[in-house]
């Protein structure tokens, strides 16, 4: 059976951990409320454990929630990964155009009065998503190889055009737009470590452990062997995350809950204008699900580390710009694993009986 075969029937084969992931994700994430609000000690303990802007907790996290994801790429098929040139141009459209346009109009829109968090929406809608993406991919049942391969293509282009688009959309198109004009200062070198710590660790990690366990294995011995163990880490490594994020954070949407809320509201609708809009136009391009849902995920995804590292280093932790920028996770978690059932839905409305 091929991998995507196992995909398709993967949903039939769930255990009662993967079919109510969608509620232990909500419950951590109350959990993480709970003990934030509740110790604010311990809080203050998880926050200490931080080099710089990154905390080492939610770093660890990430990475190990990334691991199982590229371990299970096939590197060997990515040259064939983009022979659709007609959908690998949607994926860039979308992710370099479509989406830092319309979380700007999003922002301004809603956020106008406010334009320190104004600012902090926009550079989220900038920073495209080369970390939990993965995850929500793999948990849609989307193609391992072509999200590996659009993260991937994501991560150069966010070093190089990340530091000239917060210049242009903050301090050109936002005043045209109305708002006030913003100077961000960031460097080539500073977006390049965050791709390396969240992209090059479990790439490298998980190509190696792929490389190894194939030869020793064989492809066959390998799917069916070290692929279920690995497996299990990412909804374990998930629910650590976001109870360690929450945790981090519950204080403050305890005392800032209308500040949060307003910062939620563009978020929230951007998530699902992309989502459902580039899943439709990669549907409409002749997509399979697998691909639709890579392309609908890289869509819709930011990078938040990126965001807070240069929202905190320009503006300074204490800022309405690293405010948004932390918020920006908190709301993208809850969204996008309620978009993963979205996107089941559409696979049965869209695909199912037609492959």
């Amino acid at each position: 059976m091929s991998p995507s075969e196992n995909r398709k029937g993967a949903a039939s084969g769930l255990g009662l951990w993967d079919r109510l992931l969608t509620l232990w994700i909500f419950l951590a994430m109350g959990a993480g409320i709970a003990i934030g609000a509740a110790f604010p000690g311990f809080s203050e303990v998880l926050g200490g454990l931080s080099v710089g802007t990154t905390n080492v907790p939610i770093a660890v996290g990430l990475v190990l929630m990334m691991y199982s994801p590229l371990a299970k790429v096939r590197y060997s098929e990515m040259p064939k990964v983009f022979a659709d040139k007609k959908l690998l141009a949607l994926s860039l459209l979308l992710n370099w155009v479509v989406g830092p346009l319309l979380m700007l109009a999003l922002a301004v829109l809603f956020l106008a009065d406010m334009p320190e968090y104004m600012a902090g929406v926009v550079m989220i809608g900038l920073a495209r998503c080369i970390a939990m993406v993965l995850v929500w991919n793999e948990l849609a049942g989307g193609s391992s190889e072509y999200a590996a391969g659009l993260v991937a293509l994501n991560a150069v282009f966010q070093v190089l055009l990340y530091g000239p688009m917060a210049w242009l959309f903050l301090s050109v198109l936002a005043p045209a737009l109305g708002a006030r004009a913003v100077a961000v200062d960031v460097s080539m070198w500073q977006i390049a470590q965050g791709v390396l710590v969240y992209l090059g660790v479990p790439m490298a990690a998980g190509a190696l452990t792929r490389h190894l366990g194939v030869r020793a294995l064989g492809e066959e011995g390998y799917a069916r062997r070290v692929v279920p163990r690995i497996s299990k880490i990412t909804p374990a490594a998930l629910i650590f995350t976001i109870v360690v994020m929450f945790s981090l954070k519950g204080g403050m949407i305890a005392t800032l809950p209308y500040d949060v809320a307003r910062i939620a509201v563009p978020l929230i609708a951007y998530f699902c204008i992309m989502f459902f809009a580039s899943s439709w136009l990669a549907h409409r391009a002749g997509a399979d699900y697998p691909r639709m849902a890579s392309v609908a995920f890289t869509a819709t995804g930011n990078n938040f580390e990126l965001t807070i590292a240069v929202a905190a280093a320009t503006f300074g932790l204490a800022s309405g710009q690293a405010l948004a920028a932390v918020v920006g996770p908190l709301v993208e978690v809850p969204s996008l694993i309620l978009l993963v059932n979205a996107a089941l839905a559409l696979k049965r409305r869209w695909y199912e009986g037609k492959e």
